[in-house]
């Protein structure tokens, strides 16, 4: 897939960059989620946590048509999000 970086909702700052939100999407270990909140059904909007090749944890909101990802929030892992990302990862790993 790729990526729509055309003028997007938000601003990079210094803790992350387009390339760590880029790399965080090629995780083979990413959890991605489909929120259920009602707030979220007129435009499928989907979470996303991952690690970049550096192992800088990325929480990413998004959206896509198949063939785009629009990003409209990204930032690095909150304490509770990277604890979440370990235990599927573990979760994952123990199959």
């Amino acid at each position: 897939m790729e990526f729509d970086w055309s003028s997007p909702p938000f601003q990079f700052g210094g803790a992350l960059t387009q390339q760590d939100v880029e790399e965080s999407f090629e995780d083979p270990l990413a959890v991605k989620l489909l929120p259920d909140s009602p707030r979220f059904t007129t435009q499928a909007r989907y979470f996303h946590l991952g690690r970049t090749v550096a192992g800088k944890g990325v929480f990413t909101i998004y959206r896509t048509n198949g063939k785009l990802i629009r990003v409209i929030l990204a930032r690095p892992f909150e304490p509770e999000e990277a604890f979440f990302y370990e235990r599927k990862v573990s979760q994952a790993l123990q199959q």
